[in-house]
């Protein structure tokens, strides 16, 4: 049970380690584009590809009966996206395991590797657990730890977490079957949250400290995705780093510097090398510093 590349990389992982994949269960096809063209996620992509019944009901606290027939003797969720009712979590002979991308309890919820990243943590991992009714509050199976590198981007962190929850599965599923697991509880006092995301969190501002504001950037690169603001209009930001400057006029657009486009920050500045203006196509720094960007040097940031 799972949605996005994420789920569709330990998919593909487990049928090539030899594993009897029966079905998968996805988030419905959205409407994309401006056009609002229904586009299938890549969970559902990849069951076509490789000839897997796949379902993709609105609501699976409802719509389950299909699942059941199946008869599975485990179900793995990884980045599902709705809340597995009772009868599913109750069904399986070797219960519901998910791969929750934290060191749990620690960023219980939605958005564990944007919340890592975006808080500054050098550590972060991964966690195998049983499922149970309550959220990310099932008894640990194991856990592994993952360094997050200064250049690690939500996208890169969760090509990383994959692999290691694939490889977690790839060990620890036959435990399971041979039941040669324990269980080890949660301490709930010691858990933290990472909330859902919300499109504000999408606006970066630059009057903060510098490593701040970057670890914001890349805690959403490339989705959802952020964006800054400069004379009322939004510029989505798609690569970017750091440098630290004490000698900086904070939430201002200084201009071309080199290869990148530089912001201004407290002590330091971001290095934007490619970004995409509202309504315009994604372009270098240099191709839109020749544009419009030369006007707006000295610009303030909003």
């Amino acid at each position: 049970m799972g949605t996005p590349k994420f789920s569709a990389d330990i998919l593909k992982g487990l049928l090539d380690a030899g594993f009897n994949i029966v079905a998968a269960v996805c988030q419905p096809d959205k409407e994309v584009g401006r056009k609002h063209e229904l586009k299938a996620c890549e969970v559902k992509q990849e069951c076509i590809d490789l000839g897997i019944e796949v379902f993709s009901p609105a609501r699976i606290r409802e719509d389950y009966v299909d699942v059941l027939a199946l008869e599975p003797d485990l179900i793995i969720a990884s980045a599902y996206g709705q809340i597995i009712p009772k009868q599913l979590l109750d069904y399986p002979k070797y219960g519901c395991i998910n791969t929750h991308a934290s060191l749990l309890p620690r960023y219980r919820g939605s958005s564990p590797i944007q919340t890592a990243i975006m808080n500054g943590d050098k550590v972060t991992g991964m966690t195998l657990m049983y499922m149970n009714e309550k959220m990310d509050e099932g008894d640990i199976i194991a856990q592994r730890e993952l360094e997050i590198d200064i250049k690690d981007t939500n996208a890169t962190l969760f090509d990383k977490m994959s692999k290691l929850a694939l490889e977690m599965l790839i060990e620890y599923i036959p435990k399971i079957f041979e039941g040669d697991m324990m269980r080890t509880p949660q301490d709930n006092d010691e858990a933290t949250y990472a909330k859902k995301l919300d499109k504000d969190i999408e606006h970066i501002f630059f009057d903060d400290e510098v490593l701040n504001v970057y670890n914001h950037i890349r805690g959403l690169l490339d989705n959802p995705g952020c964006y800054f603001v400069m004379n009322g209009r939004k510029y989505k930001i798609e690569k970017a780093f750091y440098e630290e400057d004490e000698d900086v006029n904070k939430c201002t657009f200084k201009g071309l510097e080199k290869d990148y486009l530089r912001l201004d920050c407290r002590n330091g500045f971001i290095k934007v090398y490619q970004i995409r203006p509202e309504g315009k196509n994604s372009m270098d720094a240099k191709s839109f510093h020749n544009g419009a960007g030369r006007n707006l040097e000295g610009a303030g940031l909003e």
